[in-house]
């Protein structure tokens, strides 16, 4: 089911630079959340595996059910929200996996996807959001489960993770300029597509076009790029973030929300 991807100019030196060990990979199959059996198939490319073990409490009941999977005793990889490419630091060595998805997107912008997650797995974070707010999952719920329902909590709480990431993240690609051009081209590349749409934010989210899990998913994918957020979301590209993590997301949440009444 995997192979091991080939990797040449800017991906290569990055990864030896931030992460010399991970490996990247191919899936034969596209997937969300890999099932045990699939995860597994990683011991014929990997070392070994160590199976993160989560307190299942954090998840609510009304949570999608691929997320209780995720906390369960299973071994398994990969939530909905991931996108075309996934990491995870439950083998040793790490792996970047490459969903085949990305077969017909352009080669500079799969680089660019395959050397940010190079970088977000070499941060020495949570590989998943749940794991980033444990128990303060439930508080999160709470506050917004009667606004967005169980799935839009979902994703809330997947864009204020990538919020997170993001700022580490992009402090990488802002130094690129030199030592990586072609992946920086694509994140400024990636970050002017998102313009337009960031824009056009507020007046989608006042006259009710953009839910607010949508609206916070595009705010928060735009922090990586260091662009202009709107409000209430450009609260969440802010050293506070950096500090003091969950906690201050749920007391984003939670104000945003007051606001919002």
């Amino acid at each position: 089911m995997f192979s091991e991807r080939a990797l040449d100019g800017d991906v290569a030196a990055v990864r030896d630079a931030y992460a010399p060990e991970t490996v990247v990979l191919n899936s034969a199959t596209d997937f969300e959340t890999l099932d045990p059996g699939a995860a597994e198939d990683l011991l014929l490319v990997t070392d070994s595996v160590d199976p993160l073990a989560l307190d299942p409490s954090w998840v609510p009941e009304s949570a999608p059910d691929q997320l209780h999977r995720y906390a369960g005793s299973d071994f398994t990889i990969g939530l909905p929200g991931d996108g075309g490419v996934a990491w995870t630091t439950q083998t040793e060595p790490a792996c970047v996996i490459v969903k085949p998805r990305l077969e017909t997107s352009p080669d500079a912008f799969v680089d660019f996807l395959v050397a940010e997650a190079i970088v977000e797995a070499s941060l020495g974070e949570p590989e998943q959001f749940i794991e980033f707010f444990g128990d303060r999952y439930q508080e999160l719920a709470a506050l917004t489960d009667s606004r967005l329902g169980p799935s839009g909590t979902y994703q809330l709480a997947v864009a204020l993770y990538d919020a997170y990431l993001g700022r580490q993240t992009r402090a990488a690609f802002e130094t690129w300029t030199e030592d990586y051009p072609d992946l920086h081209d694509a994140w400024v590349d990636a970050g002017e597509r998102l313009k337009p749409r960031l824009s056009d934010l507020p007046t989608e989210l006042a006259q009710g076009r953009t839910d607010f899990a949508a609206a916070a998913e595009l705010a928060c994918s735009a922090v990586k790029h260091g662009l202009e957020i709107p409000a209430p979301f450009a609260a969440l590209d802010t050293a506070a973030y950096d500090d003091h993590g969950a906690d201050y997301a749920v007391r984003w949440a939670e104000k945003t929300f007051e606001q919002l009444e």
